[in-house]
């Protein structure tokens, strides 16, 4: 590799990761439930022994990949002494962050596989680890985050120019692993099939590729039958169970709607707010790039129509194809002579520059969430709350907990709590004796513990009455 394509790689890559990991020490917010409920909660369960628990994982409409990769890391920080949530919580983010960066060397290895030069496609794998979009949800446990890591190195380790038997294996193994973690990633796997044929590669390849898949589906419906084989709605032993709920609850039933719709052209309109810059460039390089990058804009726009046409729409589910469209400026610059080639490189720098500057303003309508209160900060979110609950985590007699502060589902549940106690939603008023401790606006006048903005850790009593009629769902 020239020297300086090696020093924009590695350099992006490493400033990426600094980035991500000043932001998981500083931003202990949640832009969506799923990311403590789909992924760390789970896992806590099946490594700690209690947690909250989500329908999805009461009626199997989710595997378990991303909580069982997630329980992986807890069950390591409790191997060896770090089972406090201080500590495995922002370890788990930083191999999320990790990933992240990886999703951007994956760039790097996708444009040049499809003929990008050094320089280029170095650029590209910095598009991703500089970007705004990236930055703020790269820390979050979330299925997009997985999905996306998996999804490039399969597309480019399957549609690699000269790629090897091994490589195009490989890249099919990532491709299911992505439809495991998520199930839409199972349309790029459609997709590269069709590119491979559209190429006419041969019967061979098409072969190991398509077999290969057929080999994750299978594991897929395994998954799941061990799974979910012993729920009253599981069907034919529960092969495929999840995805089947999944598929009847957000498009028979169009359930998702009840947590907001919009119109289609959100993707566009929220891409266009949360990195102007970054998204005028994709664009531009969607158009210049269509020669070299076709297999790209088919993987993007098969995924794009897959969502469109849903009602729920949410930014973050575009986050498991955005580094494929990374890779598109480089496609687009390699095509042009060197000198107006290198130009275009300094102006995409500038702009990824100003984006990861500007990153920490984004507001809550630039992210695409919450209309209701679009001006409000996209960065730590019901932090202060999540705070308290590590304050709570502390305290050695802690028997039950009522949050005031917020609906359950945006806290961070017994995964920052850690004890076995019972948590209640704001204003709940059960026996007396139920909690000792609550979140609550400052100024309650009971023994405070901590304090964080407008809210503060209060201790009611020294014990608590069982509640044997407590239910561990997540309401």
């Amino acid at each position: 590799m020239e020297p300086a394509a090696r020093a924009v790689l590695y350099g992006s890559l490493l400033v990426g990761f600094v980035l991500r990991a000043r932001i998981v020490f500083s931003d202990d917010g949640i832009n969506w439930p799923d990311e403590i409920y789909q992924s760390f909660e789970p896992a806590h369960r099946l490594v700690f022994g209690h947690g909250l628990v989500a329908w999805e994982f009461l009626e199997g409409a989710r595997t378990w990949a991303v909580p069982g990769f997630v329980a992986v890391w807890l069950a390591l920080c409790k191997l060896f002494g770090a089972d406090s949530p201080s500590t495995y919580i922002p370890v788990v983010k930083l191999v999320f962050s990790a990933l992240s960066v990886l999703a951007a060397a994956g760039v790097y290895r996708l444009a040049r596989g499809l003929g990008a030069r050094e320089l280029e496609s170095s650029v590209a794998a910095a598009t991703w680890s500089l970007c705004a979009l990236a930055l703020y949800f790269s820390h979050r446990a979330m299925s997009e985050n997985l999905a996306a890591v998996l999804l490039v190195w399969g597309v480019a380790l399957v549609l690699e120019e000269n790629a090897t038997r091994q490589g195009r294996i490989t890249g099919a193994s990532l491709l299911g692993l992505a439809t495991l973690a998520r199930l839409q990633s199972g349309v790029v796997c459609v997709v590269v099939l069709g590119v491979l044929l559209a190429r006419r590669s041969s019967r061979r390849e098409v072969l190991e590729v398509f077999g290969t898949l057929v080999a994750w589906a299978l594991i897929y419906g395994a998954w799941d039958a061990a799974a979910w084989h012993s729920l009253p709605s599981a069907k034919a032993g529960g092969f495929f169970h999840s995805a089947v709920v999944y598929y009847r609850f957000n498009i028979v039933e169009n359930r998702g709607a009840g947590w907001g719709t919009a119109p289609w052209p959100y993707y566009f309109v929220s891409l266009f707010h949360t990195m102007p810059g970054v998204s005028l460039a994709l664009g531009l390089s969607a158009v210049a790039a269509f020669r070299k990058g076709w297999p790209v804009l088919l993987t993007l726009a098969a995924f794009l129509a897959l969502h469109l046409f849903v009602a729920h729409k949410e930014l973050r589910f575009m986050l498991p194809v955005m580094p494929l469209a990374c890779a598109l400026p480089a496609l687009a610059l390699s095509l042009l002579p060197a000198k107006p080639a290198r130009l275009g490189l300094v102006l995409l720098g500038v702009v990824l520059a100003v984006s990861a500057i500007n990153v920490k303003t984004l507001t809550m309508g630039e992210v695409g969430s919450y209309p209701e209160r679009a001006g409000s900060s996209a960065w730590d979110d019901f932090g202060p709350v999540n705070r308290l609950l590590l304050a709570a985590s502390k305290q050695g007699d802690v028997c039950g907990l009522r949050i005031d502060a917020a609906h359950l589902a945006w806290t961070g549940g017994l995964t920052y709590l850690h004890h076995q106690a019972p948590l209640y939603m704001p204003g709940f008023s059960p026996q007396p004796g139920y909690f000792n401790y609550v979140i609550t606006r400052a100024g309650s006048g009971a023994q405070r513990i901590a304090t964080e903005g407008p809210w503060e850790l209060v201790k009611l009593g020294p014990t608590c009455v069982p509640d044997v009629s407590y239910s561990w769902r997540l309401p």
